[in-house]
C-alpha cells in the first residue's frame, strides 16, 4: 500500500462526499478518505451516490486499505445519524469527521432565486450542522476527536456566489465556535478553505472553455501552477492528526497564495515577470 507517515493509524474517519464527479481528475473528497487511509485510517465513505463512493473504496482496497461505503442525504438528519452509527459499527469509533459537501451557484442577493439560496445554505451548511450534531457526542464520549471542515477562500472575498459565500463563511463560524465549546472535551476543529483547484466538478460546469478558465485560475496564484485536490487532502491529513494536536479553531487557506494579494498587487506582480 503507498503509505506514507502514518499519522492517523489506527483511527477511523468519516468522510463527507467521499465520491467524485465523473471526469479525469480527482474530487476533494476521493482525494481525502485515500489520504486518510494511505495514512492509516479505516474511513467510512460517505456520498449521495453510493457507486461514485464505491470508487473511491475501490481505490483505497486496492492499496491494501480499510473502507466501508455508506450513501446519504446529510441534509437530512436521520442519514446523518446513522452515518455515525454505521461508521462505530464499523470500525468502533469516530475519531476524524471530515464535512467536504459544497456546491457553488453564481448569483447575487439581487438576481439569486428564494431557492438556490435555501438549496446552498442546505447542501454547504446544513450538511456540516448535521453530521457534527451526531458525530461530537461519540468523540466527547471518548474524550478525543478531529473535525475538520472543508470551506473556500469564498467566505473570505467576494467571487460572484453570494449563497455560496455565505454557506461557506458560516463553515467558519461553526468551526470556531466548535472549537470554544467542546475543546474541553478533546476535540479539535479546524477548517481548510481551498483556493481555485481543478477538479472534475469544476470541469464539469457547462458553457465555459475549461483551458481558458483554468489559465485564469493557475495565474491568480503567486505560485502559477495548478492546486488540485490532493494538495486539500495533505492539508487535511495534517490536521486530522495529533501533529495537529495543539491546533484548532483555524482556517488553513490551501489556495497559492490568493488570499494574500490584492488584484492590484497581483497585476503588477504578473507584469514583472519575464514572458
Amino acid at each position: 500500500m503507498a503509505r506514507t507517515a502514518g499519522r492517523v493509524e489506527g483511527k477511523s474517519a468519516i468522510v463527507t462526499g467521499a465520491g467524485s464527479t465523473p471526469g479525469p481528475g480527482v474530487g476533494t473528497g476521493k482525494a481525502v478518505a485515500v489520504a486518510l487511509a494511505r495514512e492509516g485510517a479505516s474511513v467510512l465513505l460517505v456520498d449521495l451516490w453510493a457507486e461514485r463512493a464505491e470508487e473511491t473504496r475501490a481505490l483505497i482496497e486496492a492499496e491494501g486499505g480499510k473502507a466501508e461505503v455508506f450513501a446519504a442525504d446529510c441534509t437530512k438528519a436521520a442519514d446523518c445519524e446513522r452515518m455515525v452509527a454505521a461508521a462505530l459499527e464499523a470500525f468502533g469509533t469516530v475519531d476524524i469527521l471530515v464535512n467536504n459537501i459544497g456546491r457553488a451557484q453564481v448569483g447575487t442577493v439581487v438576481d439569486l432565486s428564494e431557492e438556490d439560496w435555501d438549496f446552498a445554505l442546505s447542501v454547504n451548511l446544513r450538511t456540516v450542522f448535521l453530521a457534527c450534531k451526531y458525530a461530537v457526542p461519540v468523540m466527547a464520549a471518548q474524550g478525543s476527536g478531529s473535525i475538520v471542515n472543508i470551506s473556500s477562500i469564498s467566505a473570505l472575498r467576494g467571487d460572484g456566489t453570494i449563497a455560496y459565500s455565505a454557506a461557506k463563511g458560516g463553515m467558519l463560524a461553526m468551526t470556531v465556535e466548535m472549537a470554544y465549546a467542546h475543546g474541553r472535551q478533546g476535540i479539535r476543529v479546524n477548517a481548510v478553505a481551498p483556493g481555485h483547484i481543478v477538479t472534475p466538478m469544476v470541469k464539469s460546469i457547462p458553457g465555459q472553455d475549461t483551458d481558458y478558465v483554468n489559465t485564469l485560475r493557475n495565474e491568480a496564484g503567486l505560485l502559477g501552477t495548478p492546486g488540485d485536490g490532493w494538495d486539500v487532502a495533505s492539508a487535511v491529513a495534517f490536521l486530522a492528526s495529533d501533529e495537529a494536536r495543539w491546533i484548532t479553531g483555524v482556517t488553513l487557506p490551501v489556495d497559492s497564495g490568493v488570499l494574500s494579494v490584492t488584484p492590484l498587487s497581483m497585476a503588477r506582480h504578473l507584469r514583472a515577470i519575464p514572458q
